[in-house]
This record gives structure tokens, C-alpha cells and sequence, in this order.
């Protein structure tokens, strides 16, 4: 049985980080309306991800140029559009009228009321095909009155992707579904296999969304939680301790240079410069990986996320556009998240940028297109097969309080997780040992646990 925490946890928790001024000043207004949409104009707010940079790209000649609404987009690296995210939309501040945000965010913020549904704007046009998204990313996209407060961008699992040539030169062989221990294996073996290149690529940025999203499906697949089903913390216990020595060891040893700074943006980097032999990361980085424009285009093969205990591990995930509830643009708004998140707009970036480069993971009939599957043959089906088989209410060994593979959907987690793995990653850099980060770790999740289990 999930618990349910109050309103007020909610709101307290959520804003955790944020300025008392701020809230106090911005929390009065909570709930209210949208206002008006007179002047045509959309604040978008969004993560500076490839696909994002191209949504932006097209915009001013496709959508403004069709229906005169002029967008006005703030881009910025992941930790940072979390952190201005959350505080324009808890303090219902208005600043944004569509935001980018995944399955962790929006059951919370919608059942504060700090979202708008969109049910009765973009689910409900018929040339939007609601039906054609796929349901494992709308999921967990609604609250808990069943609306749906976002619309998926694109969707993804994790996989392990890596260099077929290198590979080749060096007979070795990568398993369709590897373990953990194969992948460390495969790692001291192709580390060096050409001047500068280290073996595997692994997140070590701290935040909940980085390193935490990485190091916990490692927790998950070796038998480790966060938490138990009736809130015991467990970031000191056997799986979480096993899993986090694992991945530090395998990092330190054959991973990439600067490891305790690189998250998705800098192993794409590392990975298209031939810094790594492999990377394990979202399934959405295979389409910039096969671009033509790519030096690796073509020499990668893809594998599905390593497991220990569990048959699956990898992780799912849909950078979604919502509106805040406070956004002074709601009509605009949704104009413009039914443009963005539509087969139409797929079409335009594979007609324009390149089929590989489609935000894909979220529709049906992007799978069934013959020219997708046509510049996405490397990694359509193992995509596919990630993205089917993760399952966010049974994502380990033990049963858990609330869904989520990669987190745990409760407000306070966006602090405890940045913290700890805060914590991890000074460890990856060598300051630390990995006990010493974990004990840290368990003290912070203590507190977490201690809420939700007296109530």
C-alpha cells in the first residue's frame, strides 16, 4: 500500500532549497487561475537535452510563423532547470507557461494543484492522436483524480550502448542482456584499446536525475532499495552498499576522466569522441549517436541495461511538457505543447534534422514509420524492448512504498537524493570512502522515513 502524504507535506517538503522569501511571497497565490492569453506570447522553460535545442531551433519558423504566438524559451543544464522549475511552479510564481518535467514531478504537483490538466485542450483534439502515446509514458503523467497533467516530449529507458569496431579489434563479445559483472569484465578489457580511451562511461554528477538515476538501477537489479515497504531507510544496507562499491570501483577504475562532473551531456561528449569504449545511459542518445553527422554513426551496438538479480533493470523516463497552473498563457500554451508533442512535429524534425534525430519513445506510430525505422535500425527494437520491459512499480527484488524505478515519488526526495549523491560522487573522486558516503546517506534517509512512518 502506497502512502499518501498530506497537502501540507507535500508543499513543505517540495520546496526544500528554495528562498523563505520566496515562498512566503509566491505560496499565497497557490492554485489559482491561468489568466489570460491576449498577447500571444509562450515562456518556456526546458533542460538543455539535443532534442530540446532542435524543439527550439524549429520553432520560430514552424510554429510561430503558423500561428503568430511568439515563444520565449529559457534553456538550462539538468540540476539547474530542476531547481528554477520547481521553484517558479511551487510558488506558483507564473513565470512559465509550459515547463519540462517527468513522472517523479507531476503526480506530487498536480495533487497540490499547481498543474493544469490537459484533458479537455491537448488530449481531447483528435488530429493530437492521444491514443497513438503510449501508455507506460502517460501513466505516470496523471494524478490521482486520473487526469493527465503533461504531455510526453520524448520517452525512454536505459541501455547499454557501446563501439562494435572496438569490440571487433579486440574479440570481445557484448551479451544482449549482459550482467554487471560481464560489463566490469568487458570494461578492463577495452580500456586502452585505443590512446585515451577508458572503458565505460558511468554518471558521477551529483543530483537525483544523474548520478542518482544511473546508481539506482544498479541498486534496484543487485538487491538494494531506498527504502523498505513500510519506510525503513536502507542506503547503509547489503544491496545499496554492494551496488554503490560496484559502480564506484568500475568508475574509478575504467571509467572516463572527471568522472564526479560528467552526467548525460558530458558521456555523450566522452562517447562521440571516442573517449569510451562503452556507456550505459538513456535510450534517447542513441538517435544523436546514429545522426550522420556523428563520428560514431554506425559503429555502435546496443545491448539492454546490465542486471545482477533481476531480469531488467533499465530505467523509464519522458522529458513532458506541462503548463503551471500560474502561467499567464494557458491557451498559447497548449498550442504549443499539442504542436511539440505531435506526430506532426516528428515529422518536421525527420524531414528537417533527420529521422534519427525524432523524439521518439512515446508514440506507436513513430516505430511503425518505415522512414524511422529505416535511420533507426541500430536501436529501434532494443529501445522498444527497454522501454516494455521496465517496470516502475516492481523495479527490484523487494516490494517498495511508492512507483518509481529510478526514484522514489515522494517531495522530499529531490533533496535527499541530490545529497547522497552528493555524497557518491565525492566518493568516485576519492574523498571519500563509499561507507563513509552511504552512512552520511542513511542519516539524511533516516529522517525521510521517520515522517512517513509515524503517520
Amino acid at each position: 500500500m502506497h502512502y499518501r502524504p498530506t497537502r501540507a507535506r507535500l508543499t513543505t517538503a517540495a520546496l526544500t532549497g528554495l528562498t523563505c522569501t520566496a515562498l512566503l511571497t509566491g505560496c499565497a497565490g497557490a492554485g489559482g487561475s491561468g489568466g489570460g492569453d491576449g498577447d500571444k506570447t509562450v515562456n518556456v522553460l526546458m533542460v538543455n537535452n539535443p532534442q530540446m535545442l532542435d524543439l527550439q531551433k524549429l520553432t520560430k519558423d514552424q510554429f510561430t510563423k503558423k500561428t503568430g504566438i511568439k515563444v520565449n524559451f529559457t534553456v538550462l543544464p539538468e540540476n539547474e532547470v530542476r531547481d528554477k522549475i520547481t521553484q517558479d511552479v511551487a510558488t506558483q510564481a507564473g513565470g512559465y507557461d509550459v515547463v519540462t518535467v517527468g513522472a517523479y514531478e507531476v503526480p506530487l504537483w498536480a495533487k497540490n494543484g499547481w498543474l493544469s490538466p490537459l484533458d479537455n485542450t491537448v488530449a481531447q483534439d483528435p488530429s493530437f492522436k492521444q491514443d497513438d502515446v503510449f501508455a507506460s509514458m502517460t501513466d505516470g503523467l496523471r494524478g490521482q483524480d486520473g487526469k493527465l497533467y503533461a504531455e510526453p516530449f520524448y520517452g525512454e529507458s536505459s541501455f547499454l550502448m557501446y563501439r562494435k569496431d572496438i569490440f571487433d579489434a579486440k574479440h570481445l563479445t557484448m551479451p544482449d542482456r549482459p550482467t554487471w559483472k560481464q560489463v566490469a569484465d568487458l570494461a578492463a578489457k577495452a580500456d586502452g584499446a585505443e590512446k585515451g580511451m577508458k572503458g565505460i562511461c558511468l554518471r558521477g554528477k551529483p543530483g537525483w536525475g544523474e548520478l542518482g538515476a544511473a546508481l539506482t538501477t544498479v541498486v534496484n537489479t543487485e538487491g538494494g532499495t531506498w527504502f523498505t515497504k513500510d519506510w525503513k531507510a536502507q542506503v547503509d544496507g547489503e544491496g545499496f552498499t554492494k551496488a554503490t562499491e560496484d559502480y564506484v570501483d568500475l568508475v574509478r577504475k575504467h571509467g572516463e576522466a572527471g568522472a564526479p562532473q560528467a552526467g548525460f551531456a558530458e558521456c555523450l561528449n566522452n562517447f562521440t569522441q571516442s573517449k569510451t569504449a562503452m556507456w550505459m545511459d538513456a535510450t534517447s542518445a542513441a538517435g544523436l549517436l546514429e545522426d550522420p553527422s556523428s563520428p560514431v554513426a554506425g559503429k555502435v551496438g546496443y545491448a539492454q541495461a546490465p542486471v545482477t538479480d533481476t531480469k531488467a533493470s533499465g530505467w523509464l523516463w519522458t522529458w513532458a511538457l506541462a503548463q503551471p497552473k500560474a502561467g499567464k498563457h494557458q491557451d498559447a500554451g497548449a498550442q504549443f505543447v499539442k504542436w511539440a508533442a505531435s506526430q506532426d512535429y516528428e515529422k518536421l524534425v525527420g524531414d528537417k534534422l533527420g529521422w534519427s534525430r525524432v523524439p521518439a519513445g512515446k508514440r506507436k506510430s513513430t516505430y511503425d514509420n518505415r522512414d524511422y525505422q529505416k535511420a533507426a535500425a541500430p536501436f529501434y527494437q532494443a529501445t522498444l524492448t527497454a522501454i516494455s520491459e521496465a517496470d516502475p512499480k516492481n523495479p527490484g527484488t523487494q516490494p517498495r512504498p511508492t512507483v518509481g524505478v529510478q526514484y522514489v515519488t515522494i517531495p522530499e526526495f529531490q533533496d535527499l537524493g541530490t545529497k547522497v549523491t552528493q555524497e557518491v560522487s565525492a566518493a568516485i573522486a576519492g574523498r571519500q570512502s563509499v561507507k563513509q558516503a552511504l552512512d552520511k546517506g542513511q542519516k539524511l534517509a533516516e529522517q525521510v522515513a521517520s515522517k512517513y512512518r509515524n503517520n
